[in-house]
């Protein structure tokens, strides 16, 4: 699934390609793809047509576009293979095409290059989808309003978030994919942050100082900027920005998908660990587990 990374890389093309449009028209080619829209796909068609796009915004993981006329916003769920593509109306349709939104561009679009293109959902897995929601004062998606703010945010509070690490008595990793603690933390960037702080996945948060937990929100921070810088992580063709182009900080990865590789610190093999359905992937030397108490 996208991290903060790579949402952030779709949100700022849909800046560029599809905000301040105004809505012409919307096609559904499939139910599932806006079933968190509970008035349904004609509904759905109907209440975006006409209006005009806002800025795309961003929390943590979580996409949207404010329409600029109401108290309402496209909350887009990328899920493990959605996709934003910005393309030629002449473009053949994609395979897995789900939702094509095309504009009037009257007045004309803000960026030239943007006219005579349209924006597509496309989700192979059919995990994702769009929803039109009501806005919170903030300005967030009612259904998103309990998200946590992300590390990039420059409103993020460092103190605050060590604080509820030290109350919240669980393992460091765990707190870092919490979404009501922080926002936007995937398992690739955690793991990341994790190999940068030398920190094992299971250190209990209680044990966390605050120069430590300062250490780790830096990494954490300096890790998705990089991967910012470069288009994010793409393993697979799932993950593309609006553009249809591939992310490349999966050259620079220190820690996640290196099982038996060396440490890029102290040379010891990297190893893979079960963990919540997913995997864990550290350093055994550099990020020794803690100790268990008798």
């Amino acid at each position: 699934m996208p991290e903060l990374p790579e949402v952030e890389v779709v949100r700022r093309g849909l800046e560029r390609w599809v905000a301040h449009r105004t809505v012409a028209d919307v096609e559904v080619l499939h139910p599932r793809a806006v079933r968190r829209h509970t008035a349904g796909p004609d509904d759905f068609a109907h209440r975006l047509t006409g209006h005009r796009i806002g800025t795309p915004s961003r929390r943590g993981k979580y996409l949207w576009l404010p329409l600029e006329d109401t108290d309402q916003s496209v909350l887009a769920h990328l899920g493990m293979s959605g996709q934003l593509l910005v393309q030629p109306y002449s473009a053949p349709d994609e395979k897995h095409l789900r939702v094509r939104v095309r504009f009037a561009d009257i007045p004309p679009a803000p960026d030239p290059a943007a006219e005579g293109t349209e924006l597509r959902f496309v989700d192979q897995r059919t995990f994702g989808g769009l929803s039109l929601h009501d806005n919170t004062p903030d300005g967030l998606p009612d259904v998103i309003a309990h998200i946590a703010r992300d590390p990039l945010d420059p409103l993020f509070d460092d103190d605050a978030f060590h604080q509820a690490l030290r109350r919240k008595r669980t393992t460091v990793k765990r707190a870092l994919l919490d979404q009501s603690l922080i926002s936007g933390v995937g398992n690739i960037y955690a793991d990341e942050a994790l190999w940068r702080t030398r920190l094992h996945y299971e250190r209990p948060t209680a044990t966390l100082t605050r120069p430590v937990t300062t250490a780790l929100l830096g990494h954490v921070r300096d890790v998705m900027t990089a991967a910012l810088a470069v288009g994010g992580t793409s393993f697979d063709s799932l993950y593309v920005n609006i553009n249809g182009e591939s992310g490349y900080f999966d050259r620079s990865l220190d820690a996640y998908g290196r099982e038996g590789l060396p440490c890029k610190r102290c040379g010891t093999p990297m190893r893979r660990r079960p963990w919540m359905n997913r995997s864990s992937y550290f350093c055994p030397k550099c990020q020794r587990a803690p100790r268990v108490s008798s």
